[in-house]
């Protein structure tokens, strides 16, 4: 999406260590100081914070405190720390009597200390989301059982604007599901963009369009995220193949180039010459075929593409004719039906 993250876990969550029984709010809070501390020592200085369940209230009171944050986002919070205790009101005795127990939050196991619930009771959201200098997006549930949709409620409503409010419909509180996580991630980097200055990098010398970077985004199955300079697409392949089917396969990309290329090339022709043009529709197909099937002989198969042009509007029979030759000069045509090259290396 262009946006630098860090993410980490707090102490003894996920894939940190530590005791999380030896952990409060207050010193969640100091981590996200210590991380900000961290990345502007690198000359990356945060200008957005994203925080999941208490995580999120961490953010809300971190914010405040820190230079050059433009945007915080909240998924799954709580609007009041202390609610969490909520859900384990029936070891709060155990935990004062022996200084910590083991609770269920969310369908996993974790220890709480004493010094827990007596930081979270003496925490109060509200003043603090009020005086929230930075623009604030609330993502929450409506069916979270961990942290009630009313917590979001609260949230939104002591904020000042700018502030929006997104649902995740039927995501659970640890947002387990990929599509929840994917969609969760869209909206905020589309939200992210109004507030921050996302600015593309500089193309590599030599290639002045850029690098297309494809990378891995599910190693159990197929799908690729493309990076194309500030733009973001997905690859995959059907159902029928392995893929998840999230994004046209590569061989729907290529046919996607050689359709985008062909529209351009005759809406620039029909420009040039004044002529009445008025929409360009282009179907592209792929096959494997025969040798013998084709016009040209060649040695076993060839990659045989379709082109179905649609032109609309007050062309003459000649202009129409000259259109669907004009359709074999786009670059990409050319590329295709010459002989190309692919230099690879392993870095």
């Amino acid at each position: 999406m262009g946006i630098a993250v860090l993410r980490f876990d707090f102490t003894g969550l996920g894939h940190s260590k530590g005791e999380f029984a030896n952990t409060t709010f207050t010193s969640n809070v100091d981590d996200l100081h210590a991380a900000a501390a961290y990345l502007t020592g690198r000359g990356m200085a945060p200008t957005l914070l994203i925080g999941h369940s208490l995580g999120g209230a961490a953010v809300l009171r971190a914010a405040g405190d820190m230079a050059g944050i433009k945007a915080v986002v909240t998924i799954g919070a709580p609007y009041d720390p202390e609610h969490v205790t909520h859900n384990f009101s029936d070891a709060l005795e155990d935990i004062e009597n022996a200084g910590k127990a083991t609770v269920d939050l969310g369908g996993r196991p974790f220890t709480i200390g004493k010094g827990f619930v007596e930081d979270v009771k003496a925490q109060k959201l509200g003043p603090v989301i009020k005086g929230l200098k930075a623009a604030l997006l609330v993502m929450h549930a409506p069916r979270d059982a961990v942290v009630g949709i009313e917590n979001a409620t609260n949230i939104f409503a002591a904020a000042h604007h700018p502030k929006s409010f997104v649902t995740l419909d039927d995501a659970d509180h640890l947002v387990t599901q990929a599509r929840d996580a994917e969609y969760a991630a869209d909206v905020i980097a589309a939200w992210a963009g109004r507030y921050l200055k996302l600015t593309p990098p500089a193309p590599p010398i030599g290639a002045p369009e850029g690098i297309v970077r494809v990378a891995e985004a599910d190693a159990a199955g197929f799908l690729q995220d493309v990076q194309a300079g500030p733009h973001h697409l997905l690859a995959d392949e059907p159902l029928a193949y392995g893929g998840t089917n999230r994004g046209p396969s590569p061989y729907g990309l290529l046919a996607a180039g050689l359709g985008a290329c062909t529209s351009m090339t005759l809406r620039m022709y029909a420009r040039r010459k004044g002529w009445p043009l008025q929409h360009v529709t282009v179907d592209v197909s792929h096959d494997k075929v025969h040798a013998q099937d084709a016009s040209t002989p060649v040695a076993t198969n060839i990659d045989l593409f379709r082109r179905r042009i649609t032109v609309t509007g007050d062309l003459s029979p000649d202009q129409r004719q000259k259109l669907l030759e004009i359709a074999d000069k786009c670059p990409v045509h050319k590329t295709l039906e010459a002989s190309s090259r692919v230099e690879t290396e392993l870095v």
